[in-house]
């Protein structure tokens, strides 16, 4: 059984009197044990969804299942273990972070409010938590603004962890960060993985970074997810135009482009286009693609793929990755 498990997700936002469809009819599953990696721009709907996922916004229809339960269903007790079992870690620890609290206020109080360490223990078990996440135990006494970005990062992550929960949604954990910190903060989450079990939800723009730390990917556009696989099938044969754009912008050294960079911008979600919603900066787009809103379809070896024009034209456009 899935850990977790998203059918047909739908979620949005009323702004000036119009619906704004930020998650839109969205379907995946977490096994236990695996990262998978939720890529996409900015505005694409992936933080929206990974607040619809932490029962912060309500979805408008779907089923969010954990472990077989609807979380949608759940209240009181319920929703409070829930959320013991399901964590978030912020792209922004600093926003994320009460600067008014100690470091030891800060990871002390899951506890309290779970009731899982009585009080005299706590301040020890928030010790734990920051030797777990390479910081000296003398740091419970500071405070936020006295960290580099990173260490704060690192305090997010002892925070989602002091409950030893079974998923970690991470929310561009890293893209706030210098590149030499990033490192670290991915081989940090790597080895947590290892030793407490868990489960990632990591989302990011960055298909670079997702490419290092995932299982398996999924491509989000405009509320929708456009294309899923390994990431090893992401990366060696991308069947979705948007996908091998995102992939194009990626440097790398010694590979010339072989296509032209995305253009336009991503349209908004308060006016979606008709047929599918990549069309108007496709590359490939035909007649069908402004009529026909295409289905996530499975094409073999794991992948699946929303576009009327594949797998063929991956095959026509030939990219070596």
């Amino acid at each position: 059984m899935p850990l977790l498990s998203v059918e047909n997700l739908h979620a949005g936002y009323e702004t000036g009197g119009r619906r704004l469809r930020a998650v839109d009819g969205v379907s995946f599953a977490v096994e236990p044990g695996e990262t998978v990696g939720l890529v996409g721009e900015s505005g694409c709907g992936k933080s929206s969804l990974a607040r619809v996922l932490m029962r912060l916004v309500e979805p408008a229809s779907g089923r969010v299942l954990f472990d077989g339960l609807d979380v949608g269903a759940l209240r009181g007790p319920a929703l409070k273990a829930y959320r013991r079992q399901a964590q978030m870690v912020f792209q922004d620890p600093f926003a994320s972070l009460n600067p008014r609290q100690s470091v030891g206020e800060i990871l002390s109080g899951p506890l309290a409010v779970h009731g899982l360490v009585p009080r005299k223990e706590r301040l020890t078990a928030a010790g734990d938590a920051l030797e777990r996440v390479g910081l000296p135990r003398a740091a419970l006494s500071r405070y936020p603004h006295e960290f580099s970005g990173g260490q704060r990062q690192r305090l997010g992550i002892a925070r989602a962890l002091i409950l030893a929960p079974r998923l970690v949604i991470c929310d561009e954990p890293v893209s706030a960060l210098d590149l030499s910190i990033q490192a670290q903060i991915l081989n940090l989450l790597a080895g947590l993985k290892a030793q407490m079990s868990l489960s990632y939800l990591f989302i990011s723009h960055d298909l670079s970074v997702v490419r290092y730390f995932a299982d398996r990917v999924l491509v989000m556009y405009l509320g929708r997810i456009v294309e899923t696989g390994s990431w090893q099938a992401i990366f060696a044969s991308p069947l979705h135009p948007y996908t091998r754009a995102l992939i194009e912008a990626v440097p790398t050294p010694g590979r010339r482009r072989h296509a032209a960079p995305l253009s336009g911008d991503l349209p908004s979600a308060r006016d979606v286009p008709p047929g599918c919603r990549f069309h108007p900066r496709c590359p490939i787009a035909t007649p069908i693609c402004t009529e026909a809103d295409p289905a996530l379809r499975h094409v073999g070896a794991g992948q699946s793929v929303a576009c009327h024009h594949a797998p063929e034209s991956a095959l026509q456009e030939g990219l070596p990755i």
